[in-house]
């Protein structure tokens, strides 16, 4: 059982709980989710909590951290795109918490879960699409007719263009689960393979360990960039229409 690499990654019920019908149990993905929140919530506080002139460390962090998510929204929505700030930083802090904080060993990585990365995803694409629909009704359709396209094209660009959207959730949802997956898989691997190898063999696949958590810690960074600059190019997709409100302008 030990010697399965996805082992790490089942799933068991510490206190079984079901609420009308629907399976609520506590277990280690739930516990950890419970540890980020926390966490996050408490360096944030910290950080906030004394602003000084010259900042802090912890402050000095918060800053870059609020300008960086700053930029990517108005690089992608521009300043409309603002109100959407609360909830893009929650979502890049708690992906970005998730994804480092499970390269812990004895934890448990969340975002390694399809059911969490596509609710996340099918959350996401759901409000861009209410967003659309309520900043521009029905009018918000052209965003399925590229600017330019020629009248002639509409019935070859309409469907294609469906298939693009509904494409949308699941590569966002796939992306980040596929990318946490394997490489919590790979590590797996290679850590097994130093245990059962030789002492004198065990150490090659014990250095590329220590190199590939350097990778992973990386990667976690950056799928959490990309699950966020896409939520934001949804959205700003949402609020523009493809560049149709900037054309009406």
């Amino acid at each position: 059982m030990e010697s399965n690499p996805l082992h790490p990654f089942e799933l068991h019920s510490y206190v079984p709980l079901s609420l009308f019908g629907l399976d609520i149990s506590l277990n280690k993905a739930v516990i950890m989710m419970w540890v980020v929140i926390a966490l996050a919530s408490w360096l944030l506080y910290m950080a906030g909590r004394q602003r000084r002139l010259v900042p802090t460390r912890l402050q000095s962090v918060a800053e870059v951290l609020v300008e960086f998510i700053r930029s990517m929204i108005l690089d992608t929505m521009g300043e409309q795109g603002m109100r959407f700030f609360p909830f893009v930083a929650t979502l890049f802090v708690f992906i970005l918490f998730c994804n480092l904080l499970g390269l812990i060993p004895g934890t448990y990585t969340v975002t390694s879960q399809i059911v969490v990365t596509a609710a996340f995803a099918l959350f996401v694409y759901g409000l861009s699409i209410v967003v659309g629909f309520a900043l521009h009704g029905l009018k918000f359709l052209q965003i399925l007719i590229p600017p330019g396209t020629p009248l002639w094209l509409f019935p070859l660009m309409v469907p294609i263009e469906i298939v693009s959207q509904l494409a949308r959730p699941l590569s966002l949802a796939v992306r980040l689960f596929a990318n946490m997956t394997a490489g919590h898989t790979i590590l797996a691997v290679l850590f097994g393979m130093a245990l059962s190898l030789p002492i004198f063999l065990g150490w090659l696949p014990f250095v590329f360990t220590i190199a590939i958590n350097g990778l992973e810690v990386a990667i976690a960074g950056i799928q959490a960039y990309i699950f966020t600059i896409l939520t934001c190019v949804y959205l700003g997709d949402a609020i523009t229409l493809h560049g149709h409100a900037e054309g009406a302008h």
